[in-house]
């Protein structure tokens, strides 16, 4: 590891300037300032006049700062705000540079042991304020105001112009060097740094090198009055400090140190306007998972402390120039300047296109943040998201990159895959999607979505045992949408709450309707994970079953895996209270996610649905049949029937009926049928009465109408 002083190159962004920086102001400032003393000492001078009271008087006002900046533990860090810039100015004017320099190099000396700092830090920042004396005394020696042979240099009015101009030299050279010194460690342009920090500083040096001229004619006249300017200096200080603190709270986030959302769009605005044309700049967006249980379980303090090491461990992972900011809660954010520099070795073999490479960079992240974190001597497992987004590639300022990362990581969250990358065609938030949607609350409000129902049959019985309501939506402009985009588009923008409720009376209506017909049928209604998780939801359903003056028993709901897998605890209470109402729940796709009979003991469900997929291939593939085989028996031995979803030929019925499933329902008996189709469907096959499934002719009417399957049918789910 390559190590200058006591800093790892491999942490700075570009090396060689801050290498060639930290050199050329140490080694020239301070070896100016030796020879500059050498040769006052060998032409027979003492360096300081040491019969002038005020000299004196100055080197107790410059040791007491330094004391003070390193008690503070504040001084360096404040920019501008020492206060013996003043004095060491001050005796510039009045007596050169080489004393002014060597005055100033005391509170940085002191302060600095005090603090500990590293001497390699010490001995630059005396060597950038000599250098910005220097070019001071040379702008007062152009101008003529320089003390002559020993003698104390009297000011004058008509010399306060050059004073002020050879104030903002020393200023500009000083800050220069240390904001070019910064810039390189960081990767940014020097203006860039400059921008951010430029109103404290300015203010605050201006007010020292105003009062410095007056400092300097008091030494003159008075030298005894000079401790009267401790008060005005250490107010000064107090009040830099304070904006210096009031700006880092705008800027900084107060419990990791780290920069927030208005310093990271400001900075990365910056960057992205010195990017060069065929640049590609990356923006990482990261959520912690079930953060709000370490705070509920060991406290905010234990919380803040977690999200402290998370922002050192992302400090320990980015590369040099990269920038990670804390935007607020659980959220992070990554900004990486130059992403087709990356290393070669965090992208995986054969990925080298800025993308590739910013997905393995994020999934690096997401390695090193699983690693356990020690916390009151527990071991915690942090689950992250992030969310990707790249310029120019899928906006061109930072507030689209901050908007497309966040959709990107809502997206890695919802699917729990631990990375995703922006794609436009799974945004919510296109213009196309916001006019889709905003239709979609309308035709919610006028009641134009509507619900198809596909019966199901009892193998034992032959009888109908049921229907499932499947919505659809015919656009008045757009025709038929799919139900696979629209209740996506609910599920992902919050309305799906309100598409299920919808459903649901929907649903609820038409089984009083029916019932008024003498068709007494059950309607099962697929629910999510937004309604599962709601507290009221089962007190929702209570209502409606009261409103059309309904049992329990002639409502089912469907849940998947996923909506129990998900924060189990908060889905168990309205489950119970499901079942406590008499609601009967099924569990649907069965097979697809993380289906265990382990856990459907605990699950309070009396039905499962075998997924399509596994029934499809049932006559062709023996492994599928011993799938199904075994979810049967094993069903039956926990009390829970077995409906079989996607039955579409008789051999596919009569393979199901031998192995003793319950119910079946597909293509088939019937496909989804629009309500009065349905009516009609139930009234002519009689309900309660044995039945076989339909077995029409390939070229009937309504065989084609009725068993040709919808592309990607998709029901109202979580």
């Amino acid at each position: 590891m390559r190590r200058f002083g006591g800093t790892d190159l491999s942490r700075v962004a570009r090396p060689g300037r801050f290498v060639a920086n930290a050199v050329f102001v140490t080694c020239v400032g301070n070896l100016l300032l030796l020879l500059a003393v050498a040769r006052v000492v060998v032409g027979g001078d003492a360096p300081l006049p040491v019969d002038d009271v005020g000299v004196w008087i100055m080197l107790a006002l410059v040791v007491t700062d330094g004391i003070h900046l390193g008690v503070t533990r504040r001084g360096m860090y404040v920019p501008g705000a020492i206060p013996s810039v003043a004095v060491t100015y001050a005796l510039l004017i009045a007596h050169g540079w080489a004393p002014a320099a060597l005055f100033l190099a005391v509170p940085v000396v002191i302060s600095g042991l005090i603090r500990r700092d590293a001497a390699y830090r010490l001995i630059y920042i005396t060597g950038h304020y000599a250098l910005g004396l220097l070019a001071a005394d040379a702008v007062l020696g152009v101008c003529g105001v320089r003390p002559r042979g020993g003698d104390v240099h009297t000011l004058t009015i008509a010399e306060l112009p050059a004073v002020l101009l050879a104030g903002l030299v020393l200023v500009g050279v000083a800050q220069g060097a240390a904001w070019m010194l910064r810039a390189s460690w960081r990767g940014v342009p020097t203006t860039t740094l400059a921008a951010e920090e430029i109103r404290v500083r300015i203010i605050a040096n201006g007010a020292l090198i105003g009062i410095a001229p007056l400092m300097a004619v008091v030494a003159r006249a008075n030298p005894w009055l000079l401790p009267l300017f401790v008060l005005p200096l250490h107010s000064l200080y107090r009040s830099t400090r304070v904006s210096f603190d009031r700006e880092q709270l705008a800027h900084r986030d107060p419990l990791t140190g780290l920069p927030n959302r208005r310093l990271l769009l400001e900075h990365g605005e910056g960057v992205i306007r010195a990017a060069a044309r065929d640049s590609r700049i990356a923006l990482f967006l990261l959520d912690l998972h079930r953060f709000h249980e370490v705070n509920d379980t060991l406290g905010h303090l234990a919380g803040d402390r977690l999200l402290r090491q998370v922002g050192d461990r992302l400090l320990g992972v980015i590369g040099p120039g990269d920038t990670v900011a804390r935007l607020g809660g659980d959220e992070f954010a990554v900004l990486v300047p130059e992403l087709g520099s990356a290393d070669a070795g965090s992208a995986q073999p054969g990925t080298d296109r800025p993308d590739k490479i910013a997905q393995a960079m994020a999934r690096k992240i997401v390695e090193v943040l699983a690693e356990p974190f020690e916390l009151d001597d527990l071991a915690l497992d942090i689950e992250v998201s992030v969310g990707v987004a790249v310029f120019p590639d899928h906006a061109r300022g930072m507030a689209g990159l901050l908007q497309y990362a966040d959709v990107a990581m809502y997206l890695a969250k919802r699917l729990r895959s631990g990375v995703e990358l922006y794609d436009p065609a799974r945004d919510v938030n296109t213009r196309d999607k916001l006019l889709l949607l905003g239709d979609l609350r309308r035709a919610l409000d006028v009641r134009q979505v509507e619900l198809h129902y596909q019966p199901k049959v009892s193998f034992t019985t032959g009888r109908v045992d049921g229907c499932e309501a499947l919505v659809r939506w015919r656009h008045p402009d757009r025709g038929y949408i799919s139900p696979e985009v629209f209740v996506r588009l609910a599920e992902e923008t919050g309305l799906m709450p309100r598409l299920t409720r919808y459903v649901v009376d929907e649903a609820l209506s038409q089984v009083a309707r029916w019932r008024g017909e003498g068709i007494d049928v059950p309607v099962a209604v697929n629910i999510s994970a937004r309604d599962i998780h709601a507290p009221a939801f089962a007190d929702t359903v209570a209502a409606g079953l009261r409103r059309y003056g309904l049992p329990a028993d002639a409502l089912h709901l469907e849940i998947t895996e996923r909506v129990l897998f998900e924060e189990p605890q908060r889905a168990a209470g309205n489950l119970d209270a499901l079942r406590e109402l008499g609601v009967r729940l099924s569990l649907d796709d069965f097979g697809t996610g993380y289906s265990s009979f382990v856990h459907l003991r605990h699950i309070p469900v009396s039905e499962i649905k075998i997924d399509r997929s596994f029934v499809a291939r049932l006559t062709v593939d023996e492994d599928d049949a011993a799938i199904v085989r075994s979810t049967v028996d094993l069903a039956h031995s926990l009390g829970l029937r077995v409906v079989a979803e996607g039955v579409e030929d008789d051999a596919t019925w009569d393979r199901l009926r031998d192995l003793g499933c319950d119910s079946a329902q597909g293509w088939l008996i019937a496909g989804a049928l629009p309500r009065d189709e349905a009516t009609a469907w139930l009234a002519r096959h009689g309900v309660g009465a044995r039945m076989a499934p339909q077995r029409r002719p390939p070229d009937s009417p309504s065989h084609t109408e009725r068993t040709r399957p919808l592309q990607n049918p998709t029901r109202v789910t979580g």
